[in-house]
Parts: structure tokens; sequence; C-alpha cells
């Protein structure tokens, strides 16, 4: 009964998941939870997926993912952050509450009814053809397999070594193989080790699946427990702990705690009570001198600094603290300064991107009347060289040629001069702020944006005074703004029985003003309110990064970009450039001199 109703309420969260959008419910918030894959990640995600899939089902606001990994790996990701939630074995949940804080909000217990203070520790397994091998004492000198020297199992078979005057490290030639477990049995198959070391009930599992023969292995030094079913070479120790990182918030590790403790699982799943207190955990690793309780090596002038050993204590823990403290600040300012360094390039490269595809999309639009300008000179230059030709078969009007000569010298100028400024304004080059005459410049853009109104029988009323004091821009960007608001502006006045467009460009205070204004249908409330958002349009096919772009350049040169209704129709867009300073002055009207 229990299974059915997980899967009800497993299918009611996936129908929610699916509907939500529809219904304009939030995404939930994904909840990262990292899982000790000891037997790999099938396994873990085999074990503990009906956990995270309860608590998914109980708090709909959150998407519970499992992280699965090793104890070096997790580790990791709880020093990042990347990690809220762990489900791990005690002597892992030690070491993170004493170096990361971490608190465990409950203890995993199995369905068979065992204390889930007696729920974990190891069994020493050898191969069952051993004869020499009945007792913890006969590995001394021999090779003994476990996982990692951090490995739970390996240090709760340890203490039971010592206890017994075996050294774990010194006595027995440790070989570890890694995750998962199972790769301690195979070393115990291929020779490479003499014994093992397992978790509890890790052997009977294996061998229910088949994975092992029920008269392959032996348990060495077998303890008697509550445990009917497994057979453990050392103490019990609490189960498995549900931990909260230290960065995790109190109400949502209250709500999991809630949702664990009235977890109603179906036969063969886990089961979650209140914390456990762990003490034997932590006496374990004190009397190992593990984890955190792994002793600072003797200095060599121990005996120099023995009469003064109080103040020299205190004195090295100081400078121990204080250096420990510069270099932790030193690491994070340089990774934090790093990751915003390449934050900002990336940013920089984007909007490069960005800026250039704006360039070309408004080449694109304006690309039939430009080659319609184009193609009139070179009509006018194939016309007068005809017209060469004929006179010059009849040897006549030599004047009248060398007048023709001349007059495609100047269409093809103008050709070229047309085609220069394509190259100019489509090209790929770096920003570079230089000073720069107000009155070229604008004109300038207007003569590459000539054919296109052209095009659109649009005669653009332009004001732009000889007198504007010099400017500090890139050439390039301010043309494409212009160009931009002017494609705008003709966009929107067409179809209109009468179109106008005025560019005008003044002075007021600091700032050099360009406002680009039309008669069109003006602005809505909805398109002011999102007129500068990256891809808003309302052009079909547009890109919308035009006035996005426009507004960070003219923002990048110090200035700002802002949009009104006309009093009687259509809309002015205004951009304020800063003049240039008294010294980019004098080099203007230097190299205007010159």
């Amino acid at each position: 009964m229990f299974r059915r109703a997980r899967k009800i309420l497993a299918l009611s969260a996936v129908l929610a998941f699916w509907i939500a959008p529809f219904v304009g419910a939030a995404q939930p918030t994904e909840i990262r939870v990292g899982v000790l894959a000891y037997l790999g990640l099938e396994e873990a995600e085999s074990a503990w997926e009906p956990t995270l899939a309860y608590l998914n089902a109980t708090l709909p606001g959150y998407r519970f993912t499992m992280v699965a990994g090793n104890v070096a790996f997790l580790t990791a990701a709880v020093a990042a952050h990347r990690l809220d939630f762990l489900i791990t074995n005690p002597g892992h949940y030690l070491e993170l509450k004493i170096d990361y804080s971490a608190s465990a909000l409950a203890t995993e217990q199995d369905l068979d009814g065992f204390a889930s203070g007696e729920s974990v520790g190891a069994a020493v397994v050898a191969l069952d053809r051993r004869k020499d091998l009945q007792h913890l004492t006969d590995l001394r000198g021999l090779k003994l397999a476990a996982v990692a020297p951090d490995a739970f199992g390996f240090r709760a078979a340890s203490r039971e070594l010592q206890d017994r005057g075996v050294d774990p490290l010194k006595d027995v030639s440790p070989v570890f193989v890694g995750y998962p477990a199972g790769g301690v049995l195979d070393a115990l198959r291929s020779g490479r080790a003499d014994a093992g070391i397992i978790r509890s009930c890790l052997l009977e599992k294996l061998i229910g699946q088949g994975k092992a023969d029920a008269d392959e292995f032996k348990v060495l030094g077998r303890k008697p427990t509550d445990i009917a079913t497994c057979q453990v070479s050392t103490r019990l120790y609490p189960g498995w702990a549900f931990v909260k990182v230290a960065q995790t918030s109190a109400p949502l590790a209250d709500a999991v705690t809630r949702a664990l403790l009235g977890m109603q699982p179906g036969p063969g799943d886990k089961i979650w009570t209140e914390p456990n207190d762990y003490q034997t955990v932590q006496e374990l690793y004190r009397s190992l001198k593990v984890g955190p309780y792994a002793p600072f090596t003797r200095l060599g002038m121990a005996d120099l600094l023995w009469p003064y050993r109080y103040a020299a204590a205190l004195v090295g823990m100081a400078a121990l603290w204080w250096v420990s403290h510069v270099i932790r600040v030193a690491q994070i300012i340089r990774r934090r300064t790093r990751e915003l360094e390449e934050a900002h390039e990336l940013a920089r490269l984007k909007d490069a991107k960005m800026e250039h595809a704006m360039r070309l999309s408004l080449m694109g639009e304006m690309a039939s009347s430009l080659a319609h300008e184009i193609n009139q000179p070179l009509a006018s230059i194939l016309s007068y060289a005809r017209g060469c030709e004929r006179r010059l078969a009849h040897g006549e009007d030599v004047d009248g040629v060398r007048e023709a000569i001349g007059r495609i010298a100047v269409q093809a100028e103008r050709a070229g001069d047309i085609v220069h400024r394509m190259r100019e304004f489509v090209r790929k080059n770096p920003a570079r702020q230089e000073p720069l005459e107000p009155a070229a410049m604008f004109r300038d853009a207007l003569a590459l944006f000539e054919p296109s109104a052209a095009a659109h029988e649009l005669r653009v009323k332009a004001e732009v005074p000889d007198s504007l004091p010099p400017v500090l821009a890139d050439r390039v960007q301010i043309e494409e703004v212009t160009l931009n608001l002017l494609q705008n502006a003709l966009e929107a006045v067409d179809g209109q029985p009468e179109k106008r467009v005025r560019l005008v460009v003044t002075q007021e205070g600091s700032s050099i003003v360009v406002a680009v204004s039309d008669n069109g249908p003006g602005l809505s409330p909805a398109a002011r309110e999102r007129l500068f958002e990256a891809f808003h349009t309302t052009k079909p096919g547009g890109l919308g990064l035009g006035l996005s772009l426009s507004r960070s350049i003219v923002e990048a040169h110090g200035g700002r970009l802002s949009a009104d209704e006309n009093a009687q129709r259509g809309a002015t867009f205004r951009f304020y450039l800063p003049i240039a300073q008294n010294e980019a002055q004098e080099n203007v009207q230097e190299r205007a001199l010159v």
C-alpha cells in the first residue's frame, strides 16, 4: 500500500511539473543532495531515489536532485557551496560537522528494526579456502584490501586491529582499490590481497544479488550482534545521516526534517529517525587520531622552546591563524578576481558579437538600396565608356572623349566611396574612442543611409552645424547608433501619407545632443515599457538587439539614450555624448589645419 501511495505522489509531482507552465506556476527551486556512492552510481541511485522522490512529492516547491560521488568529491562540493544536503556515512558526517559546521537532520535505519545507534559496521572477509585465516591477529604481515584510507569501514576495522595489537598501517600492507566497494572482493579473487574490509551486510547483499557465492568468503573475528542476517567484525555505529550544510536555510531544513520523519516507506526502503548522538563515531576517530583528531607534527626546536612553551604556543597559534587567514583571504580575492575578469571578458565578447550582428542586420536591411546606389555610377561609367569607344572608332571629338573619361573617373570615385563606407561600417574592428568632429561623422552616417531613404521616397531633413565642438567617440559605433535610429524612424513612417524624418544635432551645456524624430504612429505604453530590453522586438524577423545595444554603446561613451512622444505625432529618440576635453579639441583642430 505504501508503494502504491508513493507512486501516486510521484505521479502527482510529475503532472504538476508539466502542468505548471500552463497555469503560470513558478518553477521549483533545485535542491542538490550529495550521496556517497560506495557501491557505484547505479547502486546509489537505486538505494536513495525513493527518498528523493518522496521529498519531491511532499515538498512540490522544490526539486531534489541527486549528486553522487566519493568522499573526496562530496567534501570538495561542500567546500565550494555546491550542495544543500548530503546522505553519507557516520564518519564522513563527523568530518563535515567539525570542518564545515554541518548538522544531521535524521539518521537512517533499516526497516528490520535495529536501533539507529547500532546500524553500521565493517566485516573483515577472506576467501573461505584460506584455512590459515581465522582471527584478526592472523592478518599480521599480510595484504589487507579496503576502499580507501578515509573509508569508514577501514577505520572501524582499524580500531579492532589496534585493540588486538595489530597496527593497520605497519603490521599489515594496505591495498586501497577505490570505489565501488565490490572491488575489495575482486582483489581477493585475483590474489592481490589476502583479506579485505567491506561494509557490514554488503557480503550478504552481494550473495543475495548473485554477485558472490555463499561459500566463497568467510568473515574473520565475528562479533555477536542483534543483526541476525549480517556478520560483522567490528563494533556497530549509528546509521547514515541526512546532513544539512551550513549555508542551507533553517526553514528549508525544518521542512525537510518534518518530511523525512513522516516518511512511510515500503518494504526494503529506508526509514529515517531522530538524529543519533554519533558520540561513538567521535570516540572512534579520537582513538585512531584520524580526520579532525590527527595530531600535529612535532617541530625540531621543541626542546629549545620547552621553557617558553606556553608563550611560544600562544604566539605560534596567533601567527598560524594570521598567516592562514591572510593566505585564505588572498586566495579568495585572487579566485574571485579571476572569476570576475573572466565574466567581464565573456560579457565583452558577447556584446561585441551582438553589436556586430546588429551592424550586419542594419546593412542587410539597406542592402537593396545600396546596391541600387552603386549601380547608378556603374551604369554611367558603362555609358561613358561606350561613347568613348564610338568616338575613338571614328577618330573625332577628342575633347569629348577627354570629358567623358573625366566623368568616368568621377563616377568611379563615387562608387568607390560607397563601397568604402560599407566596408568600414561592417568591418569587425575593436572599439577605439578618439576625438572626432561631429559634423563629419553624422554626415557620413547620412550618406550611408541616403540610398535606403531614397528607395522609400524619403528625404531626411538634417540640421548638423559645422561649429559643433569635438567629441571623444568611436566613429563606427556612433554611426551604428545613428543608422539604427534612422532605420527605425524609416520603418515607423513607412506607409504614412506624408513621411517626415528629421536628424538634429545641437549642443546643450557639456554635451552634444543627437535627436532623430519621425511622424509615425508613436510608442504604445507596452512598447515603452520594454523599449530597451534585449531580444524584445515588434518587427517581424527582427533581432531585438538594436535599441538595447545602442543604449549600451552610448552609455559606454559616457552618455545616455532616451525616447519621448512628440507633441503632435510620432516619437523622438535622443542620445547625449559628452564633449571632449580641451586637449582632445586641440588635437582635432591641429589635424584639421594639417
